[in-house]
């Protein structure tokens, strides 16, 4: 499965948070952090969880198609960055939990 995001629209903290929210579909109460961000990603392969509209079988990725990774890597270098470590620790979870779901980020 494949969901776009256009860091060309992400200026802040805020509107990283917007985006995501927008594109994954985190529920309501989703609390606008990264912590926040790592749980409700954790949660794509479980979608009774209701942390997100997207879903994908346990052995499945979620392909992130990012648009604008030289805007990003030039205006918001420290959330690009955190996106990329905040991925790897969504895999992380992945693995120690037996799942063989992954997040992928592919940069155009």
């Amino acid at each position: 499965m494949q969901v776009i995001i256009d860091f060309n629209e992400i200026e802040s903290w805020k509107s990283f948070h917007s985006v995501f929210s927008e594109v994954m579909g985190f529920p309501d109460f989703y609390g606008e952090n990264m912590d926040a961000w790592i749980d409700c990603m954790s949660c794509i392969d479980d979608p009774e969880a209701g942390m997100s509209t997207i879903a994908v079988k346990s052995n499945e990725s979620l392909d992130m198609i990012v648009l604008g990774v030289s805007n990003a890597l030039k205006n918001t270098p420290d959330i690009f960055q955190c996106f990329f470590e905040c991925t790897v620790a969504v895999n992380q979870r992945f693995i120690e939990t037996g799942s063989e779901t992954r997040l992928k980020i592919v940069g155009i």
